[in-house]
């Protein structure tokens, strides 16, 4: 008798755990490529997206998915990637804490203190200018907090929102305060859509 009614205790608990599981919703995975439409594109670039080729790379805790929209009729075109957390991965490094990582570092703080204390602004080498320009500056106005990172020649725009970060970069534009803009403006719509 006690073992029946153990062997129904177990049953009943059994099944309130999977009645409990099923009404938990999964965890929705975002298709990157379907974070902009072809539409979208057209409004900032002027052109619309003729392909779209979407790629996912695994990488210590985190899964960055991306998405190459080419346009046809000239070199633009637009590359967005998306940091999401890798459940298959269970290591500590998160989106939000490899974004700390890069963005908040206190040696990159020490290293511009430093700079301006020294007063090494004059006679930098063409070496020294560049690595300034290819560091972060920070961008206002979109998601939790925005980073572009590039060179006058290239450059993409990193944006933070909740547990996830977008990487967009457009190709075929030579002005980069053009390429922040129209990569500003695309991010927006992507960001509409996490």
């Amino acid at each position: 008798m006690i073992q029946r009614s153990l062997l129904l205790c177990l049953v009943l608990l059994s099944a309130a755990a999977f009645a409990q599981k099923s009404k938990t919703p999964p965890k929705k995975s975002v298709e990157v490529c379907s974070l902009l439409t072809s539409a979208e594109i057209e409004s900032v670039l002027g052109e619309a997206a003729k392909q779209a080729k979407s790629s996912t790379q695994p990488g210590g805790g985190i899964l960055m998915s991306q998405c190459f929209f080419g346009v046809a009729s000239s070199a633009k075109s637009v590359s967005l990637a998306l940091a999401t957390a890798n459940p298959a991965d269970k290591s500590k490094l998160t989106p939000r804490a490899f974004w700390r990582k890069q963005f908040h570092s206190g040696d990159q703080e020490k290293v511009k203190e430093e700079k301006s204390r020294s007063g090494k602004t004059g006679d930098r080498s063409k070496a020294e200018h560049e690595e300034e320009l290819s560091k972060a500056r920070s961008i206002t106005g979109i998601g939790e907090e925005a980073y572009w990172v590039g060179n006058p020649i290239l450059g993409a725009l990193y944006v933070l929102q909740g547990d996830k970060f977008l990487r967009i970069s457009v190709g075929g534009i030579r002005q980069e305060p053009e390429r922040i803009e129209k990569s500003k403006a695309l991010a927006r719509m992507a960001l509409k859509r996490l």
